[in-house]
């Protein structure tokens, strides 16, 4: 199936690490103003990658993304959340989705076009 190959496999994970990091810094951003809130950060996608082929390649790509607490300096109130590093940190997710979805459809019509199947 298309969906066994390592191509798409690699792609969709990137799309859902995305979608994944958007919702933490909706999180970070909702609770901005929250004495005492620690901001999560989600582990890059490369780091992603490297621990999913140690641990099994392609089957373990839809594990979860490890997410943990930010060590960024806090506030008064004991908040770390930096909605300067958020609003990058969306922008980024939303180019690196950007990306997986490009290059997921272009791979599937490129082997359209191999099957000479019409778009």
């Amino acid at each position: 199936m298309i969906s066994d190959l390592k191509l798409f496999q690699v792609y969709s994970a990137m799309a859902r690490h995305a979608a994944e990091s958007q919702k933490v810094s909706a999180t970070n951003v909702a609770n901005a103003d929250a004495p005492g809130f620690k901001a999560g950060e989600i582990e890059s996608f490369e780091a992603f990658l490297a621990r999913t082929m140690q641990s099994g390649g392609a089957q373990s790509m839809k594990s979860d993304f490890k997410v943990g607490i930010s060590a960024a300096p806090a506030d008064p109130n004991g908040n770390n959340v930096s909605l300067e590093r958020e609003v990058f940190n969306s922008a980024e997710a939303m180019g690196q989705h950007n990306m997986a979805l490009t290059v997921y459809s272009k791979s599937l019509d490129l082997l359209r076009t191999a099957l000479g199947k019409p778009r």
